[in-house]
Order: C-alpha cells, then sequence, then structure tokens
C-alpha cells in the first residue's frame, strides 16, 4: 500500500475511535452524527487531492464540534430540569412540614440546589439534607412516616389533651436559646405504645396517658425545664443550661425509670397501664436553627 493510503487509512481509524468515544444522551442523535462523521471518513482513502482531504478533515472536526455543542446544551438542559424538580420537591416539603423556605437552614439546601454542578457540590448537598434531616446525628436512616408528620402538633397553644404548649412554642424556646447562645439540650419523648392503647380503648385513654407521662415529666425534671406536646405519640423536652449530655442521659434514663402504672378509666371499669419512655437527646450546638427540629421523627432511642 503506498505511503500516501496508510495515512488516510489511519485518518479513518482516528475518525471512527474518536466517534466512539462521544457522549450518547441522544441515541437518535448520535446515530444521526456517527452517519454523517463515518460517511466523510470513508472518502479519506480515496486517493483524493491533498486541498480536498483537507476539506474533508475539517469537516468531520465540523461534526464534531456541532455534536459536542449539542451534547453540552442538552446536558445543561437537563441538569436544569433536575435541579428545578428537586427545587420543587424540597419547597413543597418545607411547605408540608411548615419549614420557612427562606429560613437558614432551608436557604442553605435550596441555594446549592440551584447551582450544584460538581461532584463536589453534590455531595455538599447530601451533606446538609442529611444534616438536616438528622439534626441529632442519628445513625438511624428510616423514612419519614407522613402519618405521623399529618400528626404533628405545631401550634403554640395549650389546646391540647394534656394541656401542654405545642411544638411551635418549643421551636421558638429552643430559637431563642440559639440566638443567646445558650447551652442546653432537646429531648424527643416517644410514647410508642400508644397507637396499641388507641386501637383498644380509642383516642381518650390515649390523651389520659399523654397527660399522666407529661404530668411525670414536669414533676421530675428540674425547674426551668419546659415539656411540650409534640404529636400524637411524643412529647418534646426543653433541658436548659445543660452541657453535658451524659450526665443528662443518665438523669433521664432515671426519670423513665421510675415511670410507673396510671390507671384510665374506660367503659366505666379502672385499667391500669404502664408506658415505655424512648428518647433521644439533641445538644443545641448540633442545631443550624430551632426549625430543623421539625425533621426530629426518625431517631436512635433509648428506651427504658
Amino acid at each position: 500500500m503506498p505511503a500516501d493510503g496508510a495515512g488516510d487509512r489511519a485518518l479513518t481509524l482516528l475518525a471512527d475511535g474518536a466517534m466512539r468515544q462521544m457522549g450518547q444522551l441522544n441515541a437518535a442523535e448520535f446515530e444521526s452524527f456517527c452517519g454523517r462523521v463515518g460517511a466523510l471518513a470513508r472518502k479519506m482513502p480515496d486517493h483524493l487531492p491533498e486541498a480536498e482531504k483537507i476539506m474533508h478533515v475539517r469537516s468531520v472536526l465540523k461534526e464534531f464540534e456541532n455534536y459536542r455543542a449539542g451534547e453540552d446544551a442538552l446536558l445543561h438542559e437537563r441538569l436544569s430540569g433536575w435541579r428545578a424538580l428537586v427545587l420543587t420537591l424540597f419547597t413543597e416539603l418545607f411547605a408540608a412540614l411548615g419549614v420557612d423556605a427562606s429560613s437558614k437552614s432551608a436557604a442553605s439546601i435550596s441555594d446549592v440546589i440551584r447551582h450544584m454542578n460538581t461532584a463536589e457540590e453534590i455531595a455538599q448537598l447530601s451533606a446538609r439534607i442529611e444534616a438536616f434531616l438528622h439534626p441529632g446525628g442519628s445513625e438511624r436512616k428510616n423514612d419519614v412516616d407522613p402519618a405521623h408528620l399529618r400528626k404533628a402538633d405545631r401550634t403554640t397553644a395549650n389546646d391540647n389533651a394534656a394541656g401542654l404548649r405545642g411544638g411551635g412554642a418549643a421551636v421558638d424556646h429552643v430559637q431563642r436559646m440559639i440566638d443567646k447562645g445558650d447551652k442546653g439540650l432537646v429531648a424527643i419523648f416517644h410514647l410508642n405504645v400508644l397507637d396499641v392503647i388507641s386501637e383498644r380503648f380509642g383516642m381518650e385513654a390515649v390523651q389520659d396517658c399523654i397527660m399522666a407521662v407529661s404530668a411525670h415529666l414536669t414533676h421530675s425534671l428540674r425547674k426551668g425545664d419546659a415539656i411540650y406536646h409534640w404529636s400524637d405519640a411524643s412529647l418534646l423536652g426543653v433541658l436548659e443550661k445543660r452541657a453535658n449530655s451524659r450526665i443528662a442521659m443518665a438523669e433521664l434514663q432515671r426519670i423513665a425509670s421510675q415511670n410507673r402504672e396510671i390507671t384510665i378509666t374506660v367503659g366505666g371499669r379502672a385499667v391500669m397501664l404502664r408506658i415505655p419512655i424512648e428518647f433521644e437527646l439533641i445538644e443545641l450546638d448540633q442545631l443550624e436553627s430551632a426549625e430543623a427540629l421539625n425533621w426530629v421523627t426518625s431517631f436512635q432511642a433509648v428506651g427504658i
């Protein structure tokens, strides 16, 4: 084979190899691109004059440039679409949970979503979502239970059966402490048998149980600590001037172990029940803002 024929063949193989390495975001467009480049490449070994060879090489390069520009535009369009979709989902979720989308913790997630482009930025978004979903550093990654969220009490009034102020007042309390730089802890108390009690004895029995447990906690905790109605099956405690979570953990385990049986009246007869108390402690400095508490619905609990 003449030397110029070998060179022409090399150009054909080079074009074919480069073509196969291009991205394929759009299968139909990629197939069309391969057809155009292949047709041009096949003409190179035809012993064309040098000027025509250069023209064909330039045409092949132009096809690559146009295809790459189209792929970049399509990738940008898809990335923008995914950003918009994720941002919409989080905006709707913030609204459903009563979280202000302009708050520091929510806005930090939204800002990253709007501009994420690199693997590092995606990792940053993942870390912020993790911190927002699990402000207490929980290792347990359970799905959020929508039914539980619907039952969440985020009011500030004391219009629940236990006579306690709602979770909205708890969030306000914690935010004031964060703003002042106070030390303290938040305890989420879950009363996990209340669903069974509700099925067997009705909601009035559940309300009696919540009243009894809240009274026990209020009596046992320090003066200045506060108990709030967090949901139909949980209470939230704000423990002020606590810096050592281990000491507080031991204190709460002792209080939980002293929770005695209670007597409720169901259908004119007395029923004795003991409500197990499970809890998690969260240090205030683990929270970007008090609104992060709205995400504490699944956790690694300590139970007695």
